[in-house]
């Protein structure tokens, strides 16, 4: 059996997804229903599944490029500015009468969080104009309509990923369509369609990741120990772009696993939800022995 897939690796990866402005406090502890919490720290800060994939893989790779949609308020504007200054091309990103899309998100000072998404542009976000070329890697997850991300899967010529975050029924035409899907496990209980599904990538916490071909699990690779845990918010979104571009440079199965561990450890030691992170050359030669068959 193969352990890495067969494809030619593209030049590029370009994000279909949500992009949101992160309303953050910070407290020691969450409350529980109906509990006021104090002494909380309050943050604004670039965010959105779709927004913190393209600005990681702009930042391990060097470039990305971002499909997607904000309001024509200030927000929009410095969400724009903000990944343009990391490296992403947002030349097709429109602006739309709409708010742009809000999370708001508590994290406790262990890193953990509960996060209320207010979608808001994210629900126009259109294909009209977009087109993939047959070098392009396109990631798409679940917070925008998930028509259009079966039009992204129809456009793609290359290789064509679902992060299937939040989780949710997949139309039968767009599981077909995907390369590889990328769930955590929780995720993975939750969509039974996915025990069948050619590719999937599983991550598991601190217990690593691993890697199923039509449901047999064929990798998997440690988790990277983490103490000193800032955010937990970005490692998943950060661990996606990592996997799909240690995948399509070549890595076989295990150490595109390693390597998108050790992204995702960086990740969390950021308090950004778009973490700064070291080219992904750094951590393919940093988990080079970390790798093992499953």
């Amino acid at each position: 059996m193969s352990t890495s897939p067969q494809f030619a690796a593209p030049s590029s990866l370009t994000v279909v997804g949500s992009i949101n402005l992160d309303i953050t406090a910070t407290a020691g502890r969450l409350p529980s229903p109906g509990e006021t919490v104090g002494g909380g720290v309050l943050r604004q800060q670039p965010g959105g599944k779709g927004a913190n994939q393209a600005v990681a893989a702009a930042r391990l790779a060097g470039t990305s490029r971002m499909v997607g949609a904000v309001g024509r308020d200030d927000a929009g504007l410095g969400l724009i500015s903000a990944m343009s200054d990391a490296g992403v091309d947002v030349q097709d990103i429109a602006r739309v009468d709409a708010s742009t899309g809000t999370a708001l998100v508590l994290v406790d000072s262990e890193g953990e969080n509960q996060i209320v998404v207010c979608p808001g542009a994210n629900g126009s976000v259109s294909l009209e104009g977009v087109t993939f070329g047959a070098d392009e890697a396109v990631l798409c997850q679940l917070e925008v309509d998930q028509d259009v991300v079966l039009e992204a899967a129809r456009r793609a010529r290359g290789f064509f990923v679902l992060n299937a975050a939040p989780a949710a029924p997949i139309i039968p035409e767009l599981l077909e369509r995907c390369n590889l899907v990328i769930v955590n496990e929780t995720e993975y209980e939750l969509i039974p369609a996915l025990r069948d599904a050619p590719l999937v990538a599983v991550t598991y916490g601190g217990d690593g990741s691993a890697i199923f071909v039509d449901g047999e699990r064929v990798a998997e690779a440690p988790a990277v120990r983490v103490t000193d845990i800032a955010n937990t918010i970005g490692a998943g979104d950060a661990f996606c772009a990592a996997l799909v571009l240690a995948l399509t440079s070549g890595l076989e199965y295990s150490h595109a696993l390693a390597a998108a561990n050790a992204v995702g450890a960086d990740a969390v030691r950021d308090s950004s939800s778009q973490p700064a992170l070291k080219p992904l050359e750094h951590y393919i030669e940093a988990t080079r022995t970390a790798a093992q068959p499953a």
